[in-house]
């Protein structure tokens, strides 16, 4: 039997790709591809020591992914989260809760400018 290997990407619409991909190159640090301009790659090297991806389904009930009316969220790992979170708000992100802090690190959320909500993760020992 064929099996999942791992994720190959995150796609989802936006009103103006190159503009939001633009905005996240600024205030992320994402390396947005040259050609068409609305793609990053991200390779497994670049992760840190304890980093790793979660694929989860939530109850269609769920507020966790709130202020968002979208029905996806989708989680970034940085290198330093309290940096990440600022660099976001200079950008003109809206926070959502605040920073919260686990055995799996800690954990900071926002809304880009597309109205997607966005959850920055530091594993820990970073």
């Amino acid at each position: 039997m064929a099996k999942v290997l791992g994720i190959g990407g995150i796609f989802f619409k936006s009103p103006d790709p190159q503009e939001l991909c633009q905005w996240y190159a600024q205030w992320l640090g994402i390396h947005v591809e040259v050609e068409p301009g609305t793609f990053a790659l991200f390779f497994p090297g670049t992760m840190p020591q304890n980093g790793y991806t979660v694929w989860s389904a939530f109850e269609s009930t769920t507020t966790y992914f709130a202020p968002s009316e979208n029905a996806f969220m989708f989680n970034l790992v940085v290198d330093n989260l309290g940096e990440a979170l600022s660099q976001v708000k200079a950008g003109g992100g809206q926070m959502v809760g605040e920073v919260e802090k686990s055995d799996y690190g800690q954990f900071g959320w926002f809304m880009d400018p597309d109205g997607n909500k966005v959850e920055l993760w530091q594993p820990p020992d970073l």
